[in-house]
């Protein structure tokens, strides 16, 4: 997958190349210089949006990988039952 990032100028200018590069991945539209909106294929679309019926389906979407996730460790230690 390629991702294509073009300013909203350019994208005025050339609307069909940017519709042509949804065939490679997401195309990240920038206002001055920060991503602003994403473009996608319909189909692409529809692959992202349909309900996913497992965790397997849901990890293996595209990008997952760059996602940073780092849950916090959980300690469960035994404690004395109070029998009073």
């Amino acid at each position: 997958m390629t991702i294509t990032t073009v300013s909203s100028r350019e994208l005025n200018q050339d609307v069909t190349r940017a519709k042509k590069a949804t065939r490679n991945g997401p195309v990240f539209i920038t206002d001055r210089g920060k991503p602003a909106h994403v473009l996608l294929s319909f189909e692409e679309y529809r692959r992202l949006t349909k309900q996913r019926r497992n965790i397997a389906d849901a990890l293996s979407m595209p990008g997952v990988a760059e996602i940073e996730f780092e849950p916090p460790r959980m300690v469960i230690g035994a404690q004395p039952a109070d029998l009073s």
